[in-house]
């Protein structure tokens, strides 16, 4: 009897070990992160994403191992990045921006890793999830939605006679796709002509920018597109010397030239992302129920040299926005928003 007790003892104690251990394991955690291209909002999500998983780490006592990697617009870097991922067995990945957001949805369609995803446009749209309330599958995020509307605003608020806009984008990023749509209705239904002009590269965007100089636009819209953003500081002196603003979808288009960006705050935006990932980590929460989180477009971004280069005086362009944003804020031309600070 005494052998069978202590044999239940020591069964006890070794399940209790095996429960311990696995408790312990559950405080390591480990993350693949992927950014689409090298700019400045896209850096900014990242930094904000670990700072805030820096901070969870301490609150909770545990450990994010963070491994990071970019594929600068190539799918098939993407692609072995995230097979990487896959092979390093980690707990969930990070797709910044809605290509990587895609692939990593194709390719966890069966070992169910959760992916969360960071500055999705149209996270519906791109057949990501079911819902914004609801995604349904393995994977949720963070979505940096634009109010198409609202930029038109801004631009009919600076210059009422504007008749002729350009709209800068690449057409195979999804994160143009609605508010490119968007954009045509709302001037078809004003009246005012629009001509489309794209690129795929920097160079392409550079031709496009002096064709949009050649046409005399009065005025160029960009929505969160990424491949424009990646050349904004190679075309932003031709526009303006051009007396031409460039409206676009995102502050970091402002921080890199353009007249005005106009949408979220992508740091706010990285730490909320933060927060998700450790709720679904630590917290155990559902992925499929975690609903995708959107945010208040209402910031104006104006870059005053830009500004002061177009010839628009930038206390005047504040009023005359103020009514069609939450704030209006200045800033000037640097690389990074890191740069500011030096």
């Amino acid at each position: 009897m005494k052998k069978i007790i202590a044999l239940v003892l020591a069964l006890v104690m070794t399940v209790s070990l095996c429960s311990l251990s696995l408790a312990e394991e559950k405080k390591a955690f480990k993350i693949g992160i992927c950014n689409f291209v090298d700019d400045a909002s896209l850096n900014q999500i990242i930094a904000n994403i670990r700072s805030q998983l820096a901070e969870i780490e301490a609150e909770k006592g545990v450990t994010f191992e963070i491994l990071e990697d970019n594929c600068n617009l190539d799918g098939s870097v993407m692609q072995q990045i995230i097979a990487n991922f896959i092979a390093e067995e980690v707990d969930l990945m990070v797709g910044v921006a809605t290509p990587v957001a895609m692939t990593m949805q194709g390719m966890t369609e069966d070992n169910r890793i959760p992916v969360v995803f960071a500055a999705v446009s149209d996270p519906v749209g791109a057949g990501l999830v079911n819902s914004l309330e609801a995604p349904g599958a393995n994977i949720t995020g963070t979505s940096d939605y634009l109010d198409t509307n609202a930029v038109f605003n801004l631009i009919f608020a600076a210059n009422p006679e504007a008749s002729k806009i350009a709209l800068l984008y690449n057409p195979s990023e999804d994160a143009s796709t609605a508010p490119i749509a968007a954009a045509k209705e709302i001037l078809t239904a004003k009246g005012v002509s629009f001509k489309e002009y794209s690129g795929s590269g920097i160079s392409e965007v550079m031709l496009a920018a002096d064709a949009i100089v050649a046409d005399g636009m009065d005025a160029v819209f960009t929505p969160t597109d990424n491949t424009i953003m990646a050349a904004e500081l190679a075309i932003y002196e031709t526009l303006a010397e051009a007396k031409i603003p460039h409206y676009t979808g995102a502050d970091s288009f402002a921080l890199n030239g353009a007249f005005l960006g106009y949408g979220v705050d992508y740091a706010n935006l990285g730490k909320e992302t933060a927060n998700m990932i450790a709720d679904i980590l630590v917290n155990g929460a559902d992925v499929a129920a975690t609903p995708v989180k959107t945010f208040d477009n209402g910031t104006a971004t104006v870059n005053t040299e830009t500004c002061a280069a177009i010839g628009f005086d930038y206390d005047a362009i504040a009023a005359a926005f103020a009514p069609f944003c939450t704030t209006v804020q200045p800033i000037t031309t640097a690389e990074s928003f890191d740069d500011l600070g030096e």
